[in-house]
């Protein structure tokens, strides 16, 4: 989300204003307003029916900026600090924040259905942002009230259409915790947010998205433009206002034609191509600018819609019923249940998915989940290991090629991965793997949404919902010179982070569902000597691991109805046997934890099992399932024992 920091703060007509005149003038109407700086502000929130009815009024707002909200604060994470969204009187509607937080936010009641306008609070944030229009931020007692002097607020105004206040994202946090780049942040935000309101606004027009640099259309720097079928304007974002040099009130005199200098005609000859590229346009000051429309118009009798079929197709079919996949995988850990609750709210509105994690957490699994549930299930699905395919040959495994391509091709070529996927979802494995050339290939397929095969003249136009996942840190790429910057912000729509195994609750009921997974032809019980070694096992496999461990066990348990100790594969038991490779037992009370010795209870069970075999070492090793060098490892008194 920070992809378009001071450049495009700088791009925009809404800079910031001088804050220390801000301040003093906000205090002044303080003061008018009869506010005692040492009095107890009023924290009581709304009752439950009247905030259910402030939601309601605020379902737009809140339908599209909960998700940056999610994505901001996944930026300031463990920071003492929490994203605030209010309505244009400056009521919370919802709030995220850091648990360690939470309880001083308590006390001055930054919760859902608290009024923190300027006339309840005096000078803050939120409310100063309300009464100037303009981005504040608030330091400690510049605070009106002292009891609010532990805060550090900045908020942003979120606009819409018309340029009217329809709410305010703010970051609050703990004075102390004072970073000078989270207003950029907010801003940025509420910059995005007004952008998915502006497009949302009109159903029957033409909108254009235009910049003088293309690699900026679809970013938070591209200028918005609505117009009516007929060509006459209609609303314009900050951003196109900035660019066009004029105001909302000036604009109201255009038309597309006399703004962009390009008859109406001319721009539906264009959308009726097999594959449109972008648009060459010159606005009326002579700035050349590059644009995309999109042509969302009512079916009459003298126009006629330019929207892909696929594109009217996922808009209209709901999700099949049938139970979701994404509920399926929440198993009760409730940071992946946060996870999951983010991707569900994105689905089916074309934002990118990016799925951070280590290396068997479920990402493919999660991608295959966020198809399945979204509009484009009956379409194809497909999975790209970017890591996986040589890289003499991912440009024609991406892209496709036509006959005659380069010695080897197929005769009549080959269709591409990213074309397979049209109208269905894209799934980019291990895309911090992707070389270099092939970022600025693959960043102009989601510019342009067309792809252009190996040695073909001509472009495909593809419609799909891309999902990547990575197990690096794509930041750190991107600064070693490995990840191009932009693709990585067309990539974040919506970052998500799974967690690894050794740190989710909900191992138990995991364990049983891919056990059940594993073993079709029966059932096994788990012995609790068994969970309590893989409560304290690390799993540097994850959940890839623990499938591989429980189907090793379920064969070595042959008939057997419970897994025990014996069962496990030599391998993982090796693992636990070393002291790095072990967790406390949550369990097990710390009282109680010195006295338990993995080793204590592995040896335990061989020489039980031993036992039951008069001694015989072979006879052993084979009723557990391990090799016989695997017990003279573990008990090495026996190497002296013959049988």
């Amino acid at each position: 989300m920070t992809y378009c920091h001071a450049a495009h703060l700088r791009d925009t007509p809404a800079r910031m204003p001088d804050l220390a005149a801000m301040i003093s003038t906000s205090r002044r109407r303080s003061e008018q307003y009869g506010l005692n700086p040492d009095s107890r502000p009023d924290f009581s929130p709304l009752c439950r029916a009247e905030l259910s009815s402030l939601l309601d009024s605020n379902r737009l707002l809140c339908n599209h900026a909960l998700p940056v909200m999610e994505t901001l604060y996944q930026q300031i994470v463990n920071t003492h600090h929490m994203v605030l969204l209010t309505d244009a009187q400056g009521v919370i509607v919802h709030a995220l924040g850091d648990a360690d937080f939470l309880e001083k936010a308590n006390q001055v009641a930054l919760t859902p259905g608290v009024t923190w306008s300027e006339a309840s609070k005096g000078t803050n944030a939120i409310g100063t942002t309300i009464a100037e229009q303009a981005p504040a931020t608030v330091h400690a007692d510049q605070h009106y009230l002292a009891a609010n002097h532990f805060l550090t607020c900045s908020a942003a105004p979120i606009l819409d259409h018309r340029g009217q206040v329809v709410g305010v994202l703010d970051v609050s946090g703990d004075r102390r915790s004072f970073h000078q780049h989270t207003m950029a942040l907010v801003r940025m935000s509420a910059l995005m947010v007004e952008n998915q309101l502006f497009s949302a606004a009109f159903e029957d027009a033409i909108t254009l998205h235009f910049h003088a640099r293309p690699e900026f259309i679809g970013t938070l720097m591209e200028g918005i433009a609505s117009f009516t079928p007929g060509g006459r304007f209609l609303a314009a974002n900050r951003a196109a206002q900035f660019q066009l040099g004029l105001s909302s009130n000036a604009l109201q005199a255009h038309s597309f034609s006399s703004l962009f200098d390009l008859p109406l005609s001319a721009l539906y000859d264009h959308y009726r191509a097999a594959a449109p590229g972008l648009l060459d346009l010159c606005m009326h000051n002579g700035v050349r600018v590059r644009g995309r429309a999109e042509l969302k118009l009512a079916r009459g009798a003298h126009l006629l819609s330019v929207e892909t079929a696929s594109t009217a197709r996922h808009r209209a079919k709901p999700a099949p019923d049938r139970s979701s996949r994404l509920r399926q995988l929440d198993t009760g850990d409730p940071a992946l249940a946060r996870a999951l609750d983010r991707v569900n709210k994105v689905l089916g509105r074309d934002v990118p998915i990016l799925i951070a994690g280590e290396t068997g957490t479920g990402k493919e699994l999660l991608a295959r989940a966020v198809h399945a549930d979204s509009p484009r299930a009956s379409a194809p699905f497909v999975a790209v290991n970017c890591a996986a395919i040589p890289e003499a040959l991912i440009e024609s495994e991406l892209f496709g090629y036509e006959e005659g391509a380069f010695t080897g091709a197929r005769r009549k070529g080959t269709t591409g991965r990213i074309q397979q996927a049209h109208g269905g979802t894209l799934f980019l494995d291990e895309i911090g793997d992707m070389p270099m050339p092939l970022q600025a290939r693959l960043l102009r397929v989601l510019q342009e949404r067309v792809v252009t095969p190996l040695g073909a003249g001509r472009s495909v136009p593809v419609d799909l919902q891309l999902v990547c996942a990575t197990n690096q840190d794509l930041r750190r790429r991107i600064a070693a010179g490995l990840f191009r910057e932009d693709l990585y912000y067309r990539l974040n729509g919506l970052v998500v982070k799974l967690p690894p195994l050794r740190e989710r609750s909900d191992l138990e009921t995991l364990t049983r569902q891919l056990l059940a997974a594993e073993v079709t032809d029966g059932s096994y019980r788990i012995a609790d000597e068994v969970m309590r070694l893989f409560r304290r096992h690390r799993w540097p496999g994850n959940l890839r691991q623990l499938a591989s461990v429980l189907r090793t066990a379920a064969i070595m348990a042959g008939a057997e109805p419970e897994i025990g100790l014996e069962h496990l594969p030599d391998d993982f038991i090796d693992d636990l046997d070393t002291a790095d490779g072990e967790l406390p037992d949550p369990t097990v009370s710390p009282a109680n934890a010195t006295g338990i010795k993995l080793g204590e209870v592995e040896k335990a069970a061989m020489l039980q099992a031993l036992a039951a075999n008069d001694g015989n070492v072979a006879a052993t090793a084979r009723a557990l399932g391990i090799s016989r060098n695997t017990m003279y490892r573990r008990l090495p008194h026996l190497k002296h024992c013959t049988r």
